[in-house]
């Protein structure tokens, strides 16, 4: 990955954090796109003293998927500042949040993890391009099973369920990532998707564990869950590997390519969804 540029969303913990460091071990520049500066820059300072790497090749960008105005803003540094960019990894997420909406009205779970990397990947499409070959990575879930797109409520307005809407934003994940796997034929970017697994990270905060049962889950996770290291396998194999020259448009668990539901491939629902998501986030064609 020498004199390679890749951008990783929420790289200050968790899988998008060991993603980020295992691109550093391969040499590559890491962009660290964080919400909370403090805590990107606590993360660049570990992983710098993991890797070897030095400030040149771990920098940490603000970035706030709850925010079109701040993906926006990045967008533009990033456009100005960096002269390349081969790989987009789409790994921030919000886990069963309660009911709350991002600064521009959108429930929080379909807002973050589906309009924010939207947009956040339209944006940034140019310069994929120009540098090409390139890659988009983006981090789904095996619970895309349990969503469906419910193109009347894409808002949760008349009604929230946060496991639902949970699922609903991975299944979007999948539906994105097959519509843009169409849309980037012949452009030498390619998109890819996977699942990570059950992997110990923050993202379960909002999860409630009785109190009782926290030590017997504590230790279960320890035994049945990945570490962030072994949930990033499949997102840096994505994003570095030369096995995966020219794939497009699958979803990989464990480095291996997945047959997936009909749901997440479905050509005339992932074209809606797009086109509605363009309207969302304001993208004017």
């Amino acid at each position: 990955m020498d004199g390679k540029t890749v951008i990783v969303t929420g790289a200050n913990s968790g899988i998008g954090k060991a993603t980020a460091a295992g691109v550093a071990k391969l040499r590559g520049r890491v962009v660290m796109a964080c919400r909370d500066l403090s805590r990107a820059e606590e993360a660049a300072r570990e992983i710098r003293q993991e890797t070897g790497a030095d400030s040149t090749q771990l920098v940490v960008r603000q970035l706030d998927l709850a925010s079109l105005a701040s993906v926006r803003a990045f967008c533009r540094d990033i456009i100005k500042e960096e002269p390349r960019l081969d790989v987009l990894v789409n790994n921030a997420g919000v886990y069963q949040c309660p009911y709350t909406r991002t600064e521009d009205g959108f429930e929080m779970q379909f807002g973050v993890n589906h309009l924010g990397h939207f947009l956040l990947t339209h944006l940034l499409l140019d310069l994929l391009k120009r540098s090409a070959p390139s890659r988009i990575v983006v981090v789904s879930s095996k619970l895309y099973k349990h969503g469906h797109i419910n193109f009347e409520d894409l808002n949760s307005e008349h009604g929230y369920n946060k496991a639902f809407a949970y699922s609903r934003s991975k299944l979007a994940n999948l539906l994105f990532t097959c519509e843009l796997a169409h849309r980037l034929e012949g452009s030498r970017v390619t998109v890819n998707a996977l699942t990570p697994g059950i992997v110990r990270t923050n993202l379960g905060r909002h999860v409630h564990v009785p109190v009782l049962a926290k030590p017997v889950f504590n230790l279960l996770s320890w035994g049945l869950f990945k570490s962030p290291e072994e949930g990033a396998g499949t997102p840096v194999h994505l994003a570095c590997s030369p096995d995966v020259d020219g794939v497009q448009g699958k979803c990989f668990a464990d480095c291996r390519p997945q047959v997936l539901l009909d749901k997440a491939t479905d050509r005339e629902v992932a074209t809606k969804l797009w086109d509605i998501s363009e309207v969302m986030v304001g993208i004017t064609t």
